[in-house]
């Protein structure tokens, strides 16, 4: 079995029992990834400062809107009509959204914070109740690994299973490896379409609907 192998089994073992956790402890788990990032603030900030450039007062927004982004899940979470179910009794049909399987999520270049490991595409996955693989972007590596930290402290204090969200580093050929893996669902990805188109067909996995921001 080779790694990537092994990470997704792990995920889809996870999702078997993230899927099943309640509502109200699934937006508990987003607010604590919140609050894990914010007591992270200082060092994520640096950090992402010394590995991409960008301004403080940038990735301090961008701190902010990721935080921000995780709590309007939990609150969509806890409101529950993102789900859509339906019951029709003539004839006796009934209805509603579920999680399918594993999300692969790519780190943008360019958004350290708010597209991400701990962004929109994450945060939208783990609210519908799927697992994520987060595949790093090797523009700012410490970075991601220091947010991943912040989600593994919120998994622990949570409850969650432990392979719920989990980090991968590597090159063109470790992001294939996921996309095209069997147990991959969904995938969130946020950059150029050089970097985005396959070299080769790609055969489907299956559907995957994501939660949308309220507006």
């Amino acid at each position: 079995m080779t790694q990537i192998d092994q990470i997704m089994q792990q995920a889809a073992t996870a999702c078997e029992q993230y899927k099943k956790i309640p509502p109200a402890q699934r937006a508990a788990f987003l607010e604590a990834i919140g609050a894990e990032i914010t007591a992270r603030r200082e060092v994520l900030v640096k950090t992402a400062g010394e590995e991409t450039n960008l301004p403080m007062a940038r990735l301090n927004g961008e701190i902010v809107r990721t935080t921000t982004q995780l709590q309007k899940f939990a609150d969509l979470v806890k409101e529950g009509s993102w789900v859509e179910a339906v019951i029709d009794t003539k004839p006796n049909i009934r209805r509603m959204l579920v999680p399918v399987g594993p999300v692969v999520v790519f780190g943008a270049s360019n958004f350290p914070f708010a597209f991400s490991t701990a962004g929109g595409d994450t945060a939208s996955a783990l609210a519908a109740g799927a697992t994520v693989v987060v595949k790093a972007h090797p523009a700012h590596p410490r970075t991601s690994q220091t947010m991943f930290e912040a989600i593994q402290a919120a998994i622990v204090q949570s409850g969650m299973p432990a392979h719920t969200v989990q980090h991968v580093t590597g090159d063109y050929h470790t992001g294939k490896a996921l996309v095209i893996h069997p147990f991959t669902t969904g995938v969130g990805f946020t950059g150029s379409l050089q970097g985005g188109k396959p070299s080769a067909p790609m055969r489907p996995k299956g559907r995957c609907r994501s939660l949308s921001l309220p507006k």
